[in-house]
């Protein structure tokens, strides 16, 4: 779920009412077509099975998967989600992996997502299916039939070692040649190339963007996806998270539980939404809020305590992401 900064605005008490009463009134919003099923729809006690939500929905909304809290009798192992965007429409799917710990055949509760889009942010609920659990013994198990020891040994002749010598030899050629293959294709010496520390690769990616001047073009959702990509980048790398594949809350769920000693959570969170806005929800940017974005991650790599310097690594060094 997505963490809506508090707003620093003064206003009067009858424009706040009209907002609380926007904000009550708001309906959720509906996909333009929507698929699930589970494979397999039969599945036994504690076996993992996938349970698949493909929604199509307008390009301009993105659909992002709320925690999921109590399923009952299922349990949720992982998921994931993909987006695939057509001429008219986009479809995005999520693949939820679960197991069923009871028999017979239990209902999947309903899941939530929230939607961005241009108007602002909404809901959408989707009704669950009808799985059926099957018990993992096999049926004998419960008849009790007997159950047989292992027969002991057998003596088998053998008339002649001759096959066994043609296929020791063929073993020990294919092992010269592995070995020799082996040895053809061995890592040649990497010479060592010093990594610069991150903080200057960071801040050299902010300053080529900043030259870019794409704001200044009117290309305001390609210089947030670029400065969005950049800060997910020097994020990942200093506390060592996946950032630059996890949603917006993921990230910020995943830094509250580190320990982050001068990061500025709250401009963090209101840059993601904002950023999240104009890159998928197509809201309108001005270039004034392009360079408060830009001196927000000079400001976030600032403020945060630089690494200590990266040991020599083998190979050629490669710049920071920023694209």
């Amino acid at each position: 779920m997505r963490h809506r900064p508090k707003p620093r605005l003064f206003c009067s008490p009858a424009l706040l009412a009209a907002g609380c009463l926007l904000a009550a009134t708001a309906e959720a919003v509906e996909p333009l077509g929507f698929k699930r099923h589970a494979t397999p729809s039969a599945v036994l006690l504690g076996e993992p099975f996938t349970y698949q939500l493909v929604i199509t929905h307008p390009k301009d909304h993105r659909y992002e998967l709320r925690p999921v809290g109590d399923l009952g009798a299922f349990e949720l192992l992982d998921h994931r989600r993909s987006r695939i965007d057509g001429k008219q429409s986009a479809t995005t799917t999520f693949q939820l992996r679960l197991a069923l710990f009871e028999l017979g055949k239990k209902e999947l509760p309903a899941v939530t997502f929230d939607v961005a889009t241009p108007e602002g942010a909404s809901e959408w609920t989707a009704t669950g299916i009808t799985v059926d659990g099957k018990q993992s013994l096999p049926p004998e198990a419960e008849r009790g039939e007997a159950l047989y020891d292992i027969h002991p040994p057998e003596e088998v002749p053998v008339r002649t070692w001759r096959l066994f010598y043609v296929l020791g030899a063929i073993l020990a050629a294919a092992l010269l040649g592995y070995a020799a293959y082996r040895w053809l294709n061995r890592p040649r010496p990497a010479v060592a190339v010093p990594v610069k520390p991150l903080h200057e690769r960071t801040l050299t990616a902010l300053d080529s963007l900043c030259a870019e001047q794409l704001p200044q073009k009117g290309k305001f959702r390609e210089f947030h996806f670029r400065l969005s990509e950049i800060l997910r980048g020097y994020l990942g790398e200093r506390y060592e998270i996946d950032a630059l594949e996890s949603t917006s809350s993921e990230l910020m769920e995943e830094l509250r539980r580190l320990h982050t000693p001068g990061l500025p959570s709250e401009e963090l969170a209101r840059f993601c939404l904002e950023s999240d806005l104009v890159k998928y929800a197509r809201a309108s940017a001005t270039a004034d809020q392009c360079r408060a974005s830009l001196e927000f991650g000079y400001r976030l790599v600032h403020l945060t305590p630089p690494l200590a310097p990266a040991p020599a690594a083998y190979g050629h060094a490669s710049p920071a992401r920023a694209s």
